[in-house]
């Protein structure tokens, strides 16, 4: 169905090839995921399959690309569209129309396919993916992760016989994800859909994958069955370096089939405690950073947060986590100040030692140095020309000491000051954003969705970064769907539900005892309370089985 024949892209700008002599063959109903770090050429191994590269990216291609039989280098995506239903990284910016339902008919209005046919297969999705109650809301009002869905549906109705996904889970909380995932599944068994997918998320997808292509870095590609690929590629879910520690062959790539080589492990780490994830603090003694009472947020008819109480400690990481609209960053922006909040009070005291003050009540400015916030698409907040300019324009807002630069280049060194800020790959654009907020040095910082579109190596990165700033006597809160991340970052796990707080304690306690929210390494090896694969290995280490 998809075919790379010696395939080598060059951007005019680059010195290295993006694709060097990619050669392999996708075949019919076959779901085939494309994994490798950031920057490696992913976007543009799926940008040549409907044409996008080269006829709207730029530079040459060289060999060829055949899609259904079809060269992409002589027919543009416009002559691909039935074939090939694209699905990119930011669904917003591939919105055309105002409402869930005129979207998942757009596509299908300009193939000129019969209202009879269309009226029928908008009904078949909206069921699909879970979105009939949401038919006729706006794009704009909906959550991040719903928005995805609707992305997926609008290509989804034109039934192409390729469809190429990047990063379709990336916004969607694990239940919505596993719908999702489902949902696309069908189409492959089902529909012989051939399926191209791209994701960072790896714990979730790779049980479905038929077979990996994996990009290294140097421009080439290697295709083979996900337990081969995976035995040896840089990049990992948790379940493959649990397997590589425990030396199982194959590889497992379930959690059901994990769990029944887990057997002997499970058996040799009881009776073993874990060791701590985060050196033991102290928070709960120390004196609140934020104190929220009785927060209430309303959208038009819809509560999205219910009289929430809370209370931020110095030092502290926690994680905010529920599925998607159930009013995680409603309240985030309310504890902010610049979002809407129908009642409650929210407290910060003034690093002056003066009376604690509610950000929603003063200047933007002061709010800054009181409470930051990054929203789920950092780049939001970037609209100058260059990475030198916004970084002067956040010092000339700040009244802090603190040099924009000079937090940027500990957080991620090497950027340079005349990169355009939409050229930066998203961990450098995290990095950007938070040095940017971090200049007015405020004791409160709040991420939306701070992983989203970070490979695992990034993910670490800012692992270290909120380590850090906690270090520093801060508190940082993280929305985030990323349970994986979760599990080695936080020191409590808040759960959110129709706008309420369900759910509040230590990371230990919350997540594992949460069939959805808890991480592969917790689901394989339970009911030992481990969380990591570091936290296996070293218990085998000290045990001299490692």
């Amino acid at each position: 169905m998809i075919t790379f024949d010696q395939v080598t892209v060059q951007y005019d700008d680059t010195t290295e090839p993006a694709l060097r002599d990619v050669d392999l063959t996708v075949e019919e109903g076959e779901l085939c995921l494309v994994v490798g770090h950031t920057g490696v050429g992913k976007s543009t191994l799926l940008g040549a399959v409907n044409g996008l590269v080269p006829h709207f990216t730029g530079g040459t291609l060289y060999g060829r690309v055949t899609v259904d039989g079809r060269d992409t280098a002589h027919h543009p995506p416009r002559e691909l569209a039935d074939v090939v239903g694209v699905v990119g990284q930011d669904p917003v910016d591939g919105f055309v129309t105002d409402t869930v339902e005129e979207e998942l008919a757009y596509a299908m209005e300009q193939l000129a396919i019969p209202p009879a046919t269309m009226r029928k297969r908008v009904e078949e999705t909206l069921d699909l993916l879970g979105l009939a109650d949401l038919r006729h809301r706006a794009l704009y009002e909906l959550s991040g992760g719903q928005q995805q869905r609707v992305a997926i549906g609008s290509v989804l109705t034109a039934h192409p016989r390729v469809l190429v996904l990047d990063e379709p889970t990336s916004a969607l909380d694990p239940t919505a994800a596993e719908e999702v995932l489902a949902a696309v599944t069908r189409l492959v068994h089902d529909l012989g859909v051939t399926v191209l997918m791209a994701e960072h998320r790896l714990e979730r997808v790779v049980q479905y994958a038929d077979r990996v292509i994996h990009l290294p870095g140097d421009g080439h590609a290697r295709i083979g069955f996900p337990s081969d690929i995976l035995s040896t590629s840089t990049i990992a879910p948790p379940i493959v370096e649990l397997g590589r520690v425990a030396g199982w062959s194959p590889l497992p790539m379930s959690v059901r089939d994990a769990r029944r080589a887990a057997a002997p492990l499970r058996t040799a780490l009881s009776g073993r405690a874990p060791e701590p994830l985060r050196a033991a603090g102290t928070t709960e003694e120390r004196p609140p950073l934020l104190t929220a009472r009785g927060v209430t947020v309303v959208h038009g008819d819809v509560a999205a947060v219910r009289k929430v109480d809370l209370a931020l400690r110095a030092g502290e990481v926690t994680a905010l986590m529920g599925r998607n609209g159930s009013g995680k960053s409603s309240l985030l922006w309310a504890l902010q100040g610049s979002g809407p909040r129908r009642a409650g009070t929210v407290k910060v005291p003034d690093t002056d030692g003066g009376r604690p003050t509610d950000p929603h009540e003063v200047p933007a400015a002061r709010a800054r140095r009181l409470v930051c916030l990054v929203p789920q698409t950092p780049a939001d907040l970037l609209y100058l020309e260059s990475v030198k300019q916004e970084l002067d324009q956040a010092d000339a807002e700040s009244e802090s000491t603190a040099a924009a630069r000079a937090i940027l280049d500990r957080l991620a060194p090497g950027i340079d000051d005349a990169t355009h800020p939409r050229d930066l790959s998203e961990g450098q654009k995290l990095s950007l954003v938070l040095a940017i907020q971090l200049s007015a040095a405020p004791r409160v910082i709040l991420l939306d969705e701070p992983t989203r579109g970070l490979d695992y190596r990034a993910k670490t990165h800012l692992l270290g970064i909120v380590a850090d700033l906690a270090a520093e006597g801060r508190t940082v809160v993280i929305s985030t769907h990323d349970v994986e991340f979760a599990a080695r970052a936080v020191d409590r796990v808040l759960v959110m539900a129709e706008g309420d707080l369900v759910a509040d304690g230590p990371t230990e306690d919350v997540i594992v005892a949460s069939p959805v929210f808890a991480p592969q390494t917790a689901k394989i090896l339970a009911p030992l309370p481990y969380l990591t694969v570091s936290q296996v290995e070293a218990a085998l280490t000290a045990g001299g089985e490692g």
